[in-house]
């Protein structure tokens, strides 16, 4: 069952309770990384595994997500400064526990191509925040496939 979560703004990215950080490094330059995270949102599904389905919504103010089996996501988009940050708020969802949770994507010059931080800030009950430790591993590697995938395709064109 879907429910809204509690409306956080981007500064929850660095008081969050349970802060997921990743990091990668991309051959695209960070305008390339940049419009495919929030330019090209229906491309999402293409090089982010996870992402079944994504669409703008509100003219790109918002978005909707589904991952694969099944969880939807209805987002605020709380940042889009080019092509420096991008984040979002997850305002209604139907994943279990989450109370307030904000993603935040940092690509950034590093060489000749972009080191890619992404941020999952995340608050729930204590079983959700416990839950979210032996979660990072995985959640790491769908991140790193991601960027090495998106990558590719970004090469390709």
């Amino acid at each position: 069952m879907a429910r809204r979560l509690r409306p956080v703004g981007p500064d929850f990215v660095g008081t969050a309770p349970v802060r997921l950080v990743f990091g990668r490094e991309a051959a695209a330059s960070p305008e390339q990384v940049f419009h495919a995270l929030a330019a090209d949102v229906a491309g999402w599904p293409r090089w982010f595994a996870a992402v079944t389905s994504a669409r703008a919504t509100g003219g790109g103010a918002g978005r909707e997500i589904r991952l694969r089996g099944g969880t939807r996501f209805a987002e605020t988009v709380l940042v889009a400064k080019e092509p420096e940050v991008y984040a979002y708020r997850v305002d209604v969802t139907d994943a279990p526990g989450v109370r307030a949770l904000v993603k935040e994507w940092r690509p950034a010059p590093q060489g000749t191509g972009t080191r890619v931080r992404w941020t999952v800030a995340a608050d729930g009950p204590a079983p959700f925040r416990t839950a979210l430790g032996p979660a990072r591993p995985g959640v790491g590697q769908a991140f790193r496939n991601a960027v090495r995938s998106l990558d590719r395709q970004l090469a390709r064109h």
